[in-house]
């Protein structure tokens, strides 16, 4: 059944489908009124809804019976350098399907893309059409681009990860279960080429703990979906 993102202040007994999502269903896949369809509010909500009426730029629906579901605990948090190319977009996709509560992308010393404007806006349509195809109610927060020092300024809370090839850095299951119950596990995985040392630094010091990934040098994206994969399998 198609599904379709409904806004939360959107969520009444008759409520319409607006922009995007009411063209898609009336222009690209021609749903008429009588069919049914499901929609989800990102927080954890959905329903199955009667299409009322179609219009071209808008929607009506009424709303079945509402089932909501609870959030993945603790919400997991990744926070990565910016790759280069269309990467963002697989690393968006692919972090959604794992569950991801947020993204913050980072600008750091060595990152080489610098965003420019409704880069942000590109990663949460990204972000949403992720949700629609894997069946998952909770839209994860894409923040607008940050410089790494600025971010590391106000830290998350919570578990505080920083992927690492360091030495003495730690095996991440034996960190993660040593941690206990956690609100929150933030993952930081730097660029190509790592972070510079000065980063690496400001970041142990508002309490990263560094993780190995293994042996081997991963991409900033393979690295990033390892570290989701390996929590969500842990928390799962």
């Amino acid at each position: 059944m198609a599904r379709f993102y409904l806004s939360p202040d959107s969520w009444n007994e008759e409520a319409w489908l607006a922009g995007d999502e009411a063209k898609h269903l009336s222009q690209v896949l021609r749903i008429r009124a009588g069919d049914t369809v499901t929609v989800f509010d990102g927080r954890g909500r959905r329903a199955e809804a009667v299409v009322r009426e179609v219009a071209r730029d808008r929607v009506g629906l009424a709303l079945g019976e509402t089932r909501t579901l609870p959030r993945m605990q603790p919400a997991m948090v990744l926070a990565i350098a910016i790759p280069k190319g269309k990467t963002m977009d697989l690393v968006v996709q692919k972090a959604v399907e794992l569950g991801v509560a947020a993204i913050q992308p980072l600008v750091t010393r060595r990152t080489i893309v610098q965003p420019g404007d409704g880069k942000a806006d590109k990663w949460r349509r990204v972000a949403l059409e992720a949700c629609k195809q894997c069946g998952t109610d909770f839209l994860p927060e894409v923040a607008e681009p940050l410089d790494f020092m600025k971010w590391l300024a106000a830290p998350p809370e919570g578990l505080r990860l920083i992927a690492s090839l360091a030495p003495g850095a730690r095996e991440m299951r034996h960190v993660v279960r040593g941690a206990g119950e956690v609100p929150v596990v933030t993952t930081l995985v730097g660029p190509e080429g790592d972070f510079t040392p000065e980063e690496t630094a400001a970041a142990l010091g508002v309490d990263f703990k560094p993780v190995t990934l293994g042996p081997t040098v991963l991409r900033t994206e393979t690295a990033a979906l390892f570290a989701l994969s390996a929590l969500r399998y842990e928390f799962a």
